[in-house]
């Protein structure tokens, strides 16, 4: 039996690595021959870098950025086959690398996410992934673009400081400088945020409160939004305002987009390209995927039923793990997942569920190994 094994990450408790390895050791417990592929999944957010590199055989640099707060911090990225690199903007950028009561998008920053881009270039890298989610920030990737040569100024000719707070600001955008590898370097953004830059759907109001931000901070954020995307209209001609995606990472879908030319992709499918799930898939008997809770918007790029959809062009069943069903998550019957089980199977805490979550993960695959190892002596 060949099974495929593509989850994502439970958020707050496994990595998609570790889920990835105790469905392999739940499967092993009822099918110690079987073939297993494990495939860790991502869509843009934590764990981009792990998914990719291990899904391509690839390594990792470590680099001194500047982080959210302005303190400096350690973070990765990923070098993939042929002279490709995966930056993922949480590691420099992201919400966990803050306290919760530090939390303050005015003032964090994507200087460090700037940083990893250039670093990669530096070191001969002509094509980046970016993955943009988990973010602290919300400051329209303007953190990003100075730490890559852009120089913002105020009405004073001062240059603006780190956060959204500094947006409304912004009187004068010079490019000059901008680093010149960024010529040569084709920049991809992985995401699975359709939202535009600013207004009732745009980043300030749908991800700021997640990032801290107050209902007074939020008006804040999304006019200084509204601002940086005018100004960045006047100089450099790019209307990013109401492109889908501009607004994911707190704008710096769109600054990647006004000063690196990036493209933006569906975050799991480009990721299953890149992995090459579908070479994987052409003669196996089952995908098992999952997540930390699916709900109604897992039909919404989300890693089950993107990696469902593919196996579906195989006629593979594919069951998917989960910490949780919420609202609308068996709509996941109606996009390719044949199955859904949900790993808690007695009444606990959700600290409890999180705390064991590879234990419970490991004991779901295997009750489900044994139900097929059943299923197939009861069919003879």
């Amino acid at each position: 039996m060949k099974i495929i094994i593509a989850p994502d990450s439970y958020k707050g408790s496994a990595s998609s690595i570790e889920v990835s390895n105790a469905i392999e050791r739940g499967i092993k417990d009822v099918f110690g021959d079987a073939d297993i592929i494990k495939i860790p999944v991502a869509d843009g957010g934590e764990g981009t870098v792990d998914a990719l590199v291990l899904g391509t055989n690839g390594r990792y640099e470590e680099v001194e950025v500047i982080g959210p707060l302005g303190t400096n911090v350690l973070a990765r990225y990923g070098i993939l086959d042929e002279g490709i690199a995966v930056v993922e903007m949480a590691e420099a950028s992201g919400l966990t690398l803050i306290d919760n009561e530090e939390l303050n998008p005015l003032i964090t920053t994507t200087y460090g996410t700037g940083q990893l881009i250039r670093a990669a270039m530096e070191k001969g890298i002509r094509k980046i992934y970016v993955g943009l989610g988990g973010s602290s920030t919300n400051d329209g990737g303007i953190g990003m673009a100075q730490a890559l040569g852009v120089s913002f100024k105020d009405k004073y000719g001062n240059e603006v400081g780190y956060g959204g707070g500094e947006l409304g600001k912004v009187e004068k955008i010079n490019c000059s400088d901008i680093h010149p590898l960024l010529k040569e370097t084709e920049i991809m953004v992985i995401s699975d945020v359709q939202n535009p830059l600013c207004g009732i759907n745009g980043a300030s109001n749908i991800f700021g409160p997640q990032k801290g931000a107050t209902k007074e901070m939020i008006e804040v954020l999304d006019n200084n939004l509204n601002h940086f995307g005018k100004k960045i209209k006047e100089y450099t001609g790019k209307d990013i305002i109401d492109i889908p995606g501009a607004g994911a990472a707190g704008g710096l879908g769109g600054g990647l987009i006004a000063f690196c030319d990036a493209d933006i992709y569906s975050g799991i499918d480009k990721i299953l390209d890149i992995t090459n799930i579908d070479k994987h898939l052409e003669d196996t008997d089952l995908v098992i995927t999952g997540e930390g809770k699916i709900d109604g918007q897992s039909i919404f790029g989300k890693v089950p039923v993107g990696v469902a959809k593919r196996a579906k062009k195989y006629n593979i069943p594919v069951i998917a793990i989960v910490g949780s069903v919420g609202e609308g998550g068996y709509k996941a019957y109606e996009h390719g997942i044949d199955g859904i089980v949900d790993i808690v199977d007695r009444p606990m805490t959700l600290e409890e569920a999180i705390d064991n979550a590879t234990k419970l993960i490991e004991r779901a695959s295997a009750n489900i190994m044994r139900i097929i190892n059943m299923s197939k002596e009861f069919l003879k």
